[in-house]
């Protein structure tokens, strides 16, 4: 007796094909005897003969003539190559771009192209994190941190607090052998950043390799030191950075001496300058990613997204540090009330514009802003900024005003993020704004004199 399956078609014409019952040793015994059995038994036999057939033949159809793997279909290799083009396109066109250099005055200008060529050079981006978020939230875990090994030294404020400054001395310099000469570069950290960060660790890295000395100037309160008096900091008080810089001054009257301020500490460092003018011993300052406005600041973080990603985190450090310091600050401040601060806006009204005498948060927000004062450095300053920065929004970025200032000059690249400006396959060793800061450094240190006049 001898089953027949039901016709097919197309690639599957002659699959199934009638069969003997000697080639099924499944089939019941009665088949063979000639038994009848009943019509439904017979049904179900055939149904789940042909099932299986057909499961087995368009299996290996499609193994062997359609090859599912993604890359070993034509189909899937082509759109893998087609994105993979297209991406690169978009990349190369609209990603990596070179900087715009803008300046106050021909000089410096002049003086960035030849001494510092990462001015000109066209920046690529980590180019599977270029966007803004992605670098600026990857950067501290993908960078390394090189070692560095620190002297800490406290000093005294006029008002009986204490500063914590690490220096980095690098007495075994062979290109500056005398401590009593060597170059000195202060670095101020970010708004909860200390002398452990990854970025000051890269510019103490970037110093060491040109011989320097430097110094980091850790606000009060922020890296582990007692609080003495009931007063932290903020970008628009500069009283503890005139002590800092008088104090490095007084120990070290020979070596030159340069800044570098990154994020807060470049609003601050540029808040200095503007109100010194020349009365300050630094022969050179770079800042990077500074809010120059921080009323723009403030309203770009408490969008719906940088306020999940950035505001509450920031928030939060800000309040653990508030917190650590309790016994000492709720003689003056109400913590209760400063620990339910959702935003930085929020915790600055509550705390930091009462702490430092502001009438009102805006009074204090107008005084911190750094744009007023540029009109006024009157030392070489180079800023680097990304022009995508959450941080501080391009429309804020005061292109006119560095115009107007031959000190001044304003790099913007277009990707970069808030202290990223990551590039490289994998960013591990070296970023965009370290480049930046070691050829300006050396820049200023060793070609100083050709900057001694830019007004």
């Amino acid at each position: 007796m001898a089953v027949t399956s039901l016709p097919s078609s197309g690639p599957l014409d002659c699959l199934l094909q009638t069969d003997s019952a000697e080639h099924h040793p499944r089939w019941p015994l009665s088949l063979h005897t000639g038994r009848k059995n009943d019509n439904r038994d017979l049904a179900m036999i055939s149904l789940d003969l042909n099932f299986n057939i057909l499961t087995r033949d368009l299996s290996h159809y499609l193994e062997n003539q359609v090859k599912v793997g993604l890359f070993g279909s034509g189909v899937g290799l082509s759109l893998v190559l087609g994105f993979s083009a297209a991406y690169t396109c978009y990349y190369l066109l609209s990603v990596a771009k070179k900087p715009q250099l803008i300046s106050g005055g021909k000089t410096f200008c002049q003086f960035l192209r030849d001494h510092c060529p990462v001015v000109s050079e066209t920046y690529y981006p980590t180019f599977w994190c270029w966007e803004s978020r992605i670098q600026t939230l990857l950067r501290p875990f993908v960078t390394a941190k090189p070692g560095v090994v620190y002297r800490n030294e406290l000093i005294k404020a006029a008002d009986g607090g204490q500063i914590s400054l690490d220096w980095f001395d690098n007495d075994e310099s062979p290109l500056h052998p005398y401590a009593a000469t060597r170059p000195t570069v202060l670095l101020l950290p970010g708004l909860t950043g200390t002398s452990r960060e990854s970025y000051i660790l890269h510019m103490v890295q970037q110093s060491r390799d040109l011989g320097y000395r430097c110094v980091v100037f850790n606000n009060r309160g922020v890296s582990g030191e007692t609080l003495l008096t009931p007063r932290t900091y903020c970008a628009a008080n500069t009283e503890d950075l005139e002590t800092v810089i008088e104090h490095i001054q007084r120990r070290i009257e020979a070596a030159p001496i340069m800044a570098a301020g990154v994020s807060m500490g470049g609003m601050m460092l540029a808040n200095y300058l503007g109100r010194k003018g020349r009365e300050t011993c630094l022969r050179g300052v770079v800042v990077f990613s500074a809010g120059w406005d921080a009323f723009e600041c403030t309203a770009s973080l408490e969008k719906p997204l940088d306020r999940f990603l950035f505001n509450s985190y920031l928030t939060s450090c800000l309040q653990a540090s508030v917190h650590r310091h309790r016994p000492m600050l709720e003689k003056c401040y109400d913590i209760d009330h400063i620990m339910k601060a959702k935003t930085i806006r929020e915790f600055d009204e509550r705390f930091t514009s009462i702490m430092f005498g502001y009438p009102t948060n805006d009074d204090y927000y107008r005084d911190a802003s750094p744009i007023h004062g540029l009109k006024s450095v009157q030392v070489p300053m180079l800023c680097l900024n990304a022009a995508d920065d959450v941080f501080s929004p391009s429309h804020a970025i005061p292109v006119e005003t560095v115009k107007q200032n031959p000190n001044l000059a304003m790099l913007i690249t277009c990707h970069g993020g808030h202290i990223g400006f990551l590039e490289g396959l994998w960013p591990r060793q070296s970023t965009y704004m370290d480049r930046v800061f070691k050829q300006f450094a050396k820049a200023v240190i060793e070609h100083g004199n050709r900057l001694a006049d830019l007004s």
